[in-house]
């Protein structure tokens, strides 16, 4: 009986037909109650990412709206930068907003085959165009 294929030997198989197959991290958080965090807190939570992103460590983040795109929903995603999702795991658990208990997360391994996140930038064909 074979059941889903494991994420590695997916992995593998994209870069054997020339995907980029890059392993990034996407955190969900969605916060525990209705209205906004207090203030000290998502200034914390602002550094805490500024800091990743200066490392190295986080790639894209932002808030999310809701289902509408009229409105803030609270939520956020985080894309990590990681060697493992254990290590992308020790970034989310370091978040302020989540070790205060206002927001929950869940994350995921996410390998990027196509796009083009940055105007020339075209990761289905691992180039970049002038």
């Amino acid at each position: 009986m074979s059941g889903p294929m494991k994420w590695d030997e997916y992995g593998a198989k994209c870069r054997e037909s020339g995907q980029l197959a890059l392993e990034v991290f996407a955190c969900v958080t969605t916060p525990v109650n209705p209205g906004p965090p207090p203030a000290d807190v998502m200034a914390a939570h602002k550094t805490y990412i500024a800091g990743l992103e200066t490392g190295g460590q986080v790639f894209l983040a932002g808030p999310l709206s809701n289902a509408e795109g009229t409105h803030m929903s609270g939520a956020g995603m985080i894309v990590f930068r990681a060697g493992s999702i254990a290590e992308a795991r020790a970034f989310a658990e370091r978040d302020p907003m989540h070790k205060a208990g206002i927001r929950t997360y869940t994350l995921q391994a996410w390998r990027l085959n196509e796009g083009a996140p940055i105007p020339g930038v075209r990761l289905s064909r691992r180039s970049f165009d002038l």
